[in-house]
């Protein structure tokens, strides 16, 4: 790969360029460290609702058509995303229309019009996405073991918010006041990622990052709660059933090597057709239709998370069996047969994964944004390479067996406690 550079913009905002050989595109995303952990618990969902109203137009491109048709001129395909914690917007166009495409995301993103018309438009949309939402069981089940992990902290509450904060509390003040007090350029990043022979090092690309105005560097966000193990069910009449179960891993969450060790342990547990989980769950004993197993690192804290779909007659069978692999893993330990796989296996993915400029975008903005670390996406696949049989191990020993737990479907949280 060729160099990545930085420049540190006037308004404190800094731009990285990341080359990726043979791209024919190139992506452009802007990304703050204004995510849902960001909010007070009276905000919840507001940095969402902000997401979708900025969309509404900047100074150049002034109403949500202009930013649509001008979008389509030139080819690219626009999108954000919201999560716990970050707020990110997007453009991948081909690499001769780049210069196009990051004069179209800065005008709306760097200066949206956020009208109080097309703000009160969108309540309505918002709360059909959320009402969508609390439609689908698993997106339920999701809500909910964030809400057993993490409690009435900000990581516990769903990025989308009530409806009801939403339809009847977010005031235009309201969101301006979060804007100005979250989208700080000290705590966000540009990155150009992919060819970018459209993109001129003579000053023109960073002079469009400066329409955003520099603003004081934001409070930190509220430190993870301590683990406090909770069982929260959803009941619902249904013949499925949607598990969740949460750990808290005893890795150094500031290490990037810790972190790529637990990657390695979750891919072994359940994050491939190769998987113990996978194996046994659903090959052997035909308990669950999905199953798998992921690791997240919020900037503060570790989280495992095992996931279900499955009938709901064997969900108790099958939620002791999952737990009881885990045991395994910490008391007897992986395979070196079950790390070599694995560490091949998780590697080989991000590796297949970064061939897409948005994928390296995302990352890097997770990378440096809520880790402050090394954007470059070969490092990341050095360090899945580099990690030992004795490493996954260590991180298999120090999954303690306390665990929340989220269920939607027929049953009792006295049926999960007996269980």
């Amino acid at each position: 790969m060729a160099p990545i550079t930085q420049t540190l913009l006037s308004n404190r905002l800094a731009v990285y360029r990341i080359p990726v050989d043979g791209a024919r595109s190139t992506t452009i995303l802007v990304a703050f460290d204004a995510g849902a952990r960001t909010e007070h618990e009276d905000e919840n969902g507001m940095a969402h609702f902000l997401e979708h109203l900025v969309f509404k137009g900047g100074e150049k491109y002034p109403t949500y058509r202009d930013v649509n048709e001008a979008a389509e001129r030139i080819g690219a395909v626009l999108n954000a995303y919201t999560s716990h914690d970050l707020v990110a917007f997007h453009i991948t166009a081909r690499s001769n229309k780049a210069l196009e495409a990051a004069d179209l995301l800065t005008d709306f993103v760097g200066r949206p019009k956020i009208d109080s018309d097309e703000l009160n438009r969108e309540r309505g949309v918002v709360v059909q996405e959320i009402a969508r939402a609390n439609d689908q069981p698993a997106v339920m089940a999701e809500h909910l073991i964030d809400e057993a992990a993490f409690g009435d902290h900000p990581l516990g509450r769903p990025v989308l918010g009530p409806a009801e904060h939403i339809r009847d509390t977010f005031t235009h003040e309201g969101i301006l006041a979060f804007r100005e007090r979250r989208w700080s350029p000290d705590r966000g990043g540009a990155f150009l990622v992919g060819n970018l022979d459209g993109l001129p090092e003579n000053g023109a690309v960073e002079e469009l990052f400066a329409r955003f105005p520099g603003r004081p560097f934001p409070e930190p966000y509220e430190p993870a709660p301590a683990a406090h193990p909770r069982i929260l069910v959803r009941e619902r009449d249904s013949n499925q059933s949607h598990l969740r179960m949460s750990y808290r891993p005893g890795i150094e969450i500031k290490d990037p090597k810790h972190r790529a060790a637990l990657t390695i342990y979750s891919t072994l547990l359940g994050g491939s057709m190769g998987s113990r989980l996978f194996d046994e769950i659903r090959e052997q004993r035909g308990l669950a239709y999905s199953v798998h197993s992921i690791a997240h690192a919020y900037a503060d804290v570790p989280v495992l998370q095992l996931s279900a779909g499955l009938e709901s007659g064997k969900m108790l069978e099958a939620y002791r069996r999952m737990r009881d692999i885990v045991t395994e893993l910490r008391e007897d330990g992986p395979t070196e047969a079950e790390v070599e796989r694995a560490r091949a296996y998780a590697a080989g993915a991000r590796a297949i994964a970064f061939e897409n400029t948005g994928a390296v975008a995302r990352h890097a903005a997770q990378q440096t944004i809520v880790y402050g670390e090394d954007v470059d996406p070969d490092r990341t696949i050095e360090l899945l390479d580099q990690v030992s049989f004795d490493e996954v191990r260590q991180v298999a020993a120090d999954v303690a067996d306390e665990l929340s737990v989220a269920c939607v479907g027929p049953h009792s949280v006295e049926e999960l406690e007996s269980a």
